[in-house]
């Protein structure tokens, strides 16, 4: 893990306390990236912020080989978990075969779609989960490990598949858990 001098040295545009970050992630444009309080990225993690930068929360983990990237915002709300292998995209290059692709394109030949996504309060997202642009996936959402989710994900549902589509409702319980805890916390300070 890297120490705090390190992690305030790389530029971030603001580091909370306690955060655990590997010496084996990348960052790109950390001017573009806050971090909350009690927030864990592992090993081979990739967040490359775009313009409209990315935002983690308060008691946030992502786990190995995650990667956040693209030019809208990416916003990560308290005590979301992101498991392994997760993708979160916030721009897209155009499949249809009208626009040429990649990078190392010029811009006006390709066909890029940049959109915000937005991964609220207490949400879960499963190992090899793919979040594409424009998602929002609202608080207490769990999404199944190898799902792609192209589209909005109601406060609480369970969503799996491929596309991902609502399965179930998940439970709020973790709701009072979270003042429980929080109150701990006080109790300790």
């Amino acid at each position: 893990m890297l120490n705090r001098a390190t992690i305030m040295s790389m530029g971030f545009a603001s580091v909370g306390e306690n955060v655990l970050i590997s010496d084996r992630a990348s960052f790109y444009n950390c001017s573009n990236i806050s971090i909350g309080n009690n927030v864990r990225v592992d090993d081979f993690c990739v967040l490359s912020a775009g313009s409209g930068g990315i935002t983690l929360g308060n008691y946030i983990h992502i786990a190995v080989y995650s990667s956040l990237i693209g030019a809208g915002k990416i916003s990560l709300f308290d005590f979301c978990n992101i498991s392994s292998r997760v993708s979160i995209y916030s721009s897209s290059d155009d499949f249809s075969g009208e626009w040429m692709t990649n990078p190392t394109i010029s811009s006006e030949f390709t066909g890029v779609f940049h959109a915000d996504v937005v991964i609220g309060h207490h949400a879960i997202i499963g190992s090899g989960a793919v979040i594409l642009p424009g998602v929002v996936i609202e608080e207490g959402v769990a999404v199944g490990a190898l799902s792609l989710v192209k589209k909005h994900c109601m406060a609480f549902g369970i969503y799996m598949g491929t596309p991902a589509k609502k399965i179930a409702e998940r439970k709020r319980n973790l709701l009072a858990l979270e003042k429980t805890f929080l109150a701990t916390l006080e109790q300790e300070s």
